[in-house]
């Protein structure tokens, strides 16, 4: 009788020893999970394309983007002291070169520099941040002209950064279609990871050094953009002949605008325009409102860059829920969903504005903080879907130049926003001082959001693994500088035959 019983007790003490070493396994496999993925991608499409991924989206757009919002925004009202109205429409300016990514598309497409295509790309990208954030930091009181032009020049250094990372991203979305979504999900997390980083610190780093100090800071993640220049791994493709530059620009354009009329291509391009221009921007003025201290709950720098950091955990919750959830629903069903919620998400600046939080005795401080977390991780699952999409329209071979295009498209439908919002904003007399207005500016901007569903038959209804293009329009016609590369790169003209 002692014996069973005392195999009985060893069965029982094994049986618990092994749930809890599966138990370790467990957790252990879950946070070695990222890195795993991070590995694999790497593994398939080298390291340095993840570094790139990581620099510019993560550091160079995330974080830098994060203290850029915020510095800008204190720069704009404490330094410069304009109407939100004004420094709207001054963001929109500062957004033109995300307009014109067709050109720095079709140049990293087809003008090679030193033999590479994307390399002196990132280098120039570096080089004009350093020169923009150094120069705003340095020099004294500038005039608005000054000040908007090397504001807009560190948004150029930016956006060609952008251009080229994007270029490489859609590249690899032809040659590895299963990974698409993966690698718009790295993006995706970079950038919410980085701007979590940045919204975090930028509140304490305005108020401790002020908006010059904070453009000086971002003269460190400039710098990064140039590093991975240096390191970035691409064929190098010596004996570029520069008279061919015109030709090729004038084909790649040729495809482009072939591209652009098939009907695969035009609808979700005008859906994805129109479901940005009609969600008008008035952020300007919900900024100054936050900050006054007689009309709003004049919230303090610190508080600002915390209430931002928490919008971009809503960012990040919300590339959480697109790739382990929502990745493989089809583009309509998700986007119907998305910008319905966005929509109505809109709903909880109305009612801080009007105050009706304070009526059922929730303080603005941790409304602000739930509104922000709600609508940025909306707008994250908003914009994902789009941006497989846009990643799905392009043709090979010029890659970066369409891919730039269509995203040109979509900041061209942010920049209409913003200069709407701006517009509406100085009809109804919403000033620095004077916010009696804002109330109904929020809810225009929040009709105006749902209005895009009745053009969403204009979106295919295929899932993101799938190819939007038909099969016609994916055939290369590979030269002969592509032939000595191993066929790593793709040729700069499309066959087209519809």
């Amino acid at each position: 009788m002692g014996e069973e019983e005392e195999e009985e007790r060893l069965t029982i003490n094994v049986e618990k020893a092994m749930e809890k070493k599966g138990r370790r396994e467990g957790l252990w496999e879950l946070a070695s999970a990222p890195m795993n993925w991070i590995r694999m991608l790497s593994e398939e499409m080298h390291w340095s394309f993840v570094m790139g991924v990581v620099f510019v989206y993560g550091i160079n757009q995330g974080l830098g983007g994060g203290l850029s919002r915020v510095g800008t925004e204190y720069y704009w009202k404490d330094v410069q002291k304009v109407q939100p109205s004004e420094s709207q429409v001054y963001s929109g300016i500062t957004s033109i070169p995300w307009i014109v990514k067709p050109l720095w598309g079709l140049l990293t497409d087809v003008v090679r520099i030193a033999g590479y295509r994307r390399r002196p790309y990132f280098i120039l990208a570096g080089l004009l941040g350093v020169i923009a954030m150094i120069s705003l930091s340095l020099i004294g009181k500038l005039p608005v002209v000054f000040a908007l032009m090397f504001l807009t020049l560190g948004s150029t250094s930016v956006a060609i950064a952008d251009v080229a990372i994007d270029a490489c991203v859609a590249q690899n979305s032809i040659t590895h279609p299963s990974l698409a979504a993966d690698m718009i999900s790295l993006c995706g997390f970079s950038s919410s990871i980085g701007a979590l980083i940045g919204f975090s610190i930028s509140g304490f780093l305005v108020h401790l050094i002020g908006p010059k100090g904070v453009f000086g800071v971002l003269s460190i993640p400039a710098g990064l953009v140039f590093v991975v220049g240096v390191l970035f791994n691409e064929p190098y493709m010596p004996n570029f002949i520069y008279k061919e530059v015109y030709q090729k620009l004038l084909d790649a354009s040729k495809t482009m605008l072939t591209t652009l009329k098939s009907p695969y291509v035009w609808r979700p391009c005008m859906y994805m325009y129109v479901s940005l221009a009609l969600s008008l921007n008035i952020q300007e003025g919900m900024f100054y409102w936050y900050t006054d201290k007689k009309a709003g709950p004049g919230f303090s720098q610190e508080n600002i860059g915390f209430m931002f950091s928490i919008g971009s955990v809503g960012s990040l919750l919300g590339v959480i829920l697109f790739q382990n959830v929502l990745k493989d629903h089809p583009f309509r069903r998700l986007l119907f969903w998305t910008q319905l919620l966005y929509g109505i998400s809109g709903m909880l600046d109305l009612v801080l504005v009007l105050r009706i939080n304070l009526k059922f005795g929730m303080p603005d401080y941790f409304f602000v903080v739930i509104d922000e977390a709600v609508s940025q991780m909306i707008n994250r699952l908003k914009w994902m879907p789009l941006l497989v999409l846009t990643s799905k329209l392009c043709p090979p071979g010029i890659e970066g130049t369409f891919f730039a295009l269509l995203m040109s498209i979509d900041n061209f439908g942010l920049l209409t926003a913003s200069w709407g919002g701006g517009f509406l904003l100085h009809i109804l007399k919403v000033t620095r001082t004077s916010f009696d207005s804002l109330w109904l500016a929020v809810f225009i901007r929040n009709v105006m959001r749902v209005l895009p569903l009745v053009l969403l038959f204009l979106v295919p209804n295929t899932d993101p693994n799938s190819s939007v293009l038909p099969a016609d329009m994916l055939k290369t016609n590979l030269d002969a500088e592509t032939a000595e590369a191993n066929n790593i790169e793709l040729a700069a003209l499309v066959e087209n035959t519809t």
